[in-house]
């Protein structure tokens, strides 16, 4: 490791904040476990998400440096993406709190994976060596493996925990396996030193694509995507809101700075152009046309998060050659996880809030129980349908911005054709995020149905992801300033 200073650890903040905040909702659960209620639980992860994210102010603009001997690096980028993942946190707390509460099983260790997994997910997003990403990754996914079983009781909880668990571990395999190949090509695993020392060879070609085949599973692009909607559906609500957009902003993190920084030659090269612009159109083509005809709404928002990695997929294919390009396209790639991030949480809280009590019942989540939604809950109507215009894509919400800047990039790198194509499964998409506004304002709801009481939380978190997504959508400027810099600071 060699020798480091205390500046060194600055860039480290949000992940030490999220590690704190995971040991003092532990110790509070030993210490204050007989407590009939734990309202302090999320209260104490909703101050570490906070302080996080202040944390992560004093690495925004700055330039890119090297950390604890190459290992890491401080950079706006990692920054925007810890604020990201506080951001994300947040929103699935909140939701959490009031979804634990009336399920029975508010346990602080709920919260403490989940701080445990965003400090795994700021380590990954200031990775600059394979081994430091692979660990990160660890982190992350052991803690998110552990949420996703965290209901235990019902085959559906299980089921989804045990196909994470034993893909995951397919996938950390085939990571390492392939990083262990890039070693034996050019003998390090720091991403700066593999781009100088990257001479090509079969050696080094293998172990790109065992790599990239390990991160296509993290965010779940066609065909290493069969896990998400049995995952999604079986993991408690409020995880995967937490899974859906902080794992995917993680990953993508780690994938883009991996391929502009090792591998900028693999970019560049027509093979790999060409190999992830097929990922990226067979990506946004199957997870939208699998959406269309579903009716469970949360497996319905699963596929489209699989789509979603199809455009993300687009930008960083996008991310070719020049400095601009890489400019360009990061920022692009950047913006639209934030705006994902917002729409993508606020629609899985606005499920959590309307789930039936048995989450194990067929209709659990089905279309029918939005029907009607806009009598009864008009607030909550309102908020559902303005993070399903924004994941469709739809003008002034943060959706469309998103959208425009990644098509733009791809169309300014050549990639028209895959631009046409994400274009037109937007349009797609907007049918069946649309389906879902239409039960909501146009369809009469079931006399017996019930739904349970909106709590504080629930309404603070469909409050802070709705501000978001219209504030990114009409201005959104400020964020796609730092969006520019941050990927300029990604290049180098």
């Amino acid at each position: 490791m060699g020798t480091f200073t205390a500046s060194d650890l600055v860039p480290l903040l949000p992940a030490i904040i999220f590690t704190l905040g995971a040991i003092a909702v532990l110790l509070s659960e030993v210490f204050l476990g007989h407590s009939p209620t734990r309202h302090y639980q999320p209260a104490i992860t909703s101050v570490t998400c906070v302080g996080a994210a202040l944390a992560c102010i004093p690495v925004l603009g700055e330039p890119s440096r090297p950390i604890f001997s190459g290992m890491a690096v401080a950079d706006s980028f990692s920054g925007v993406i810890s604020l990201m993942v506080a951001a994300g946190l947040l929103i699935a707390t909140l939701t959490a709190a009031s979804f634990l509460h009336r399920h029975h099983i508010e346990r602080g260790e709920f919260y403490a994976l989940a701080l445990f997994g965003a400090a795994g997910m700021s380590l990954l997003s200031l990775s600059a060596d394979l081994l430091m990403i692979f660990v990160s990754l660890e982190v992350m996914s052991v803690a998110v493996y552990a949420l996703t079983a965290y209901l235990r009781r019902g085959a559906r909880p299980a089921e989804a925990a045990f196909k994470y668990f034993l893909l995951g571990a397919f996938s950390s395999a085939i990571y390492i396996y392939g990083t262990a190949l890039i070693y034996g090509a050019v003998g390090t695993t720091q991403l700066h030193e593999i781009a100088h020392a990257a001479h090509g060879g079969l050696l080094l070609t293998a172990g790109v694509v065992f790599v990239a085949a390990g991160f296509a599973f993290k965010v779940a692009a066609v065909p290493f995507h069969m896990w998400t909607p049995d995952v999604y559906e079986g993991a408690p609500t409020p995880v995967t809101a937490f899974m859906a957009v902080g794992v995917k902003a993680a990953a993508f993190a780690a994938l883009l700075r991996v391929m502009v920084i090792a591998f900028p030659g693999a970019l560049s090269a027509p093979l790999w152009g060409d190999l992830l612009v097929v990922l990226a159109i067979l990506t946004m083509i199957v997870g939208n046309l699998l959406a269309v005809p579903q009716r469970n709404v949360k497996r319905m928002l699963a596929y489209s998060s699989v789509a979603h990695a199809g455009y993300l997929l687009l930008g960083v294919a996008a991310a070719q050659g020049s400095a601009m390009a890489i400019s360009q396209a990061g920022s692009g790639v950047l913006f639209y996880l934030f705006t994902y991030t917002a729409a993508g949480a606020g629609a899985f809280a606005v499920v959590a809030g309307l789930e039936r009590d048995d989450p194990e019942a067929i209709a659990a989540w089905d279309l029918d129980r939005f029907a009607g939604l806009a009598r009864r809950r008009p607030m909550m109507a309102l908020g559902m349908t303005v993070f399903l215009a924004s994941l469709a894509g739809i003008p002034p919400f943060a959706g469309f911005i998103g959208k425009l800047y990644i098509f733009r990039a791809a169309i300014d790198s050549g990639l028209l054709g895959a631009a046409i194509v994400g274009v037109l499964t937007s349009v797609l998409g907007a049918y069946y995020y649309l389906r879902v506004v239409v039960y909501m304002y146009m369809r009469p709801a079931e006399e017996h149905q019930k739904i349970a009481p909106s709590s504080m939380p629930l309404s603070a978190a469909l409050w802070i992801a709705a501000a978001l997504t219209v504030w990114l959508g009409i201005g959104p400027g400020p964020l796609a300033d730092l969006a520019r810099a941050s990927a300029q600071a990604l290049g180098g």
